[in-house]
């Protein structure tokens, strides 16, 4: 299942949209934008875990959608294609930088029922955390295998790589998750170091 289908918008007329956009029409470019921000700003944020490098990729992401929408052969595929220019938004914005500290968002709650699939997780800065520590590539898949609800066979087409790939990168970012929640909640808990009285 996906739950970030756009809202709002009939297919039908999703694809009058992106006809008149190819046709360079500003409006209807602005009506799909309107119409798509929140969908690909969520999957930024949660490829990304940062709010500002989220707003700037999927900015860059619509301007490399204007940029290259006469491309798109079939307007029904525009969500896929979509998803494809964001993800490659977000590999460059990785590339400049690490997050900014104290901007990272909650994770969303389909990712949170994904890691209780494998372990039930109370405390969401452990799942953030384990989150965090995986790879972008295995953060990625995650995101658009269990947040988006794509196939693996959609999964490889966004990418850009083959199905076997995509399958092998979910199992490792999954071992990777698991691990890094046993591994939290192996560590003992701490507590504050007692204070000697002097006599």
């Amino acid at each position: 299942r996906s739950c970030l289908k756009s809202r709002g918008l009939g297919d039908v007329y999703k694809r009058q949209l992106v006809v008149r956009a190819q046709q360079g029409d500003r409006e209807a470019f602005e009506s799909l934008t309107l119409a798509h921000y929140t969908r690909l700003y969520r999957v930024a944020k949660s490829i990304l875990r940062d709010r500002h490098t989220a707003e700037d990729a999927t900015q860059q992401a619509f301007i490399d959608i204007w940029r290259y929408i006469r491309r798109l052969r079939e307007p029904s595929r525009f969500n896929g294609w979509s998803y494809r220019l964001l993800v490659h938004a977000c590999y460059a914005e990785a590339k400049r930088g690490t997050p900014r500290v104290g901007e990272v968002e909650p994770l969303s709650e389909d990712l949170v029922s994904t890691a209780d699939d494998y372990r039930t997780v109370a405390d969401r800065d452990q799942l953030e955390r384990a989150f965090r520590r995986m790879s972008l590539d295995h953060r990625t898949v995650i995101v658009l295998r269990h947040l988006l609800g794509m196939t693996p066979e959609e999964v490889a087409d966004v990418l850009g790589v083959p199905r076997q790939t995509v399958y092998s990168r979910l199992r490792r970012a999954e071992a990777t998750l698991r691990a890094a929640l046993e591994a939290d909640a192996r560590l003992p808990t701490t507590s504050a170091p007692r204070r000697e009285v002097v006599r």
